[in-house]
């Protein structure tokens, strides 16, 4: 008998999937001047806050899980230097591009695979010890996919405070 897809895996997948479809219609919509405006005095840009969601994607689904092509281009294609300068067009190739590795998994994922333990990856342990942080512990498949939802709604926060500070439309939709 084949189990079932975990209830608690489609209750993620189908409001993850509403709040992908709504950031990504919001950043197609900013500029690249848009994209440079800090959230705050001293803090990263709207563009970095974006570029930091997609690495905590791929940190965590791709690094710690294995999830995705193992060839799939993570970047949105193009090298920038210091100060990096974001495209919208970029930015929302690879937020699809990630999600589609996402909701792979949350389609296929079964009650047994969220239970799953991960080690952390090596080059991850020896980024802490060298600044001399604690080594990560191993996580359950759950836990991961809590803590990167978790995260993007953190920083969705972050990201529709800034929006409406500069008077640009949220991506929150009720």
């Amino acid at each position: 008998m084949t189990e079932q897809v975990s209830p608690l895996v489609t209750f993620y997948k189908h409001g993850w999937e509403n709040y992908q479809q709504a950031l990504v219609k919001t950043i197609a919509s900013l500029s690249s001047e848009q994209l440079a405006l800090p959230i705050a005095a001293h803090s990263r840009s709207i563009g970095e806050l974006l570029d930091h969601m997609i690495g905590a994607r791929f940190n965590w689904f791709h690094l710690w899980m294995g999830e995705g092509d193992p060839d799939l281009d993570w970047n949105d294609g193009e090298e920038n230097d210091e100060p990096a300068v974001y495209k919208a067009a970029s930015l929302v190739a690879i937020f699809e591009k990630s999600w589609h590795v996402i909701s792979s998994g949350l389609d296929r994922w079964t009650s047994a695979d969220l239970e799953q333990l991960f080690s952390p990856p090596a080059s991850h342990q020896a980024w802490l010890r060298d600044q001399g942080l604690e080594e990560e512990p191993a996580h359950i498949r759950q836990w991961i996919v809590w803590h990167v939802m978790e995260h993007e709604i953190h920083h969705g926060g972050e990201l529709s405070l800034a929006l409406g500070t500069y008077g640009l439309e949220s991506f929150y939709t009720w």
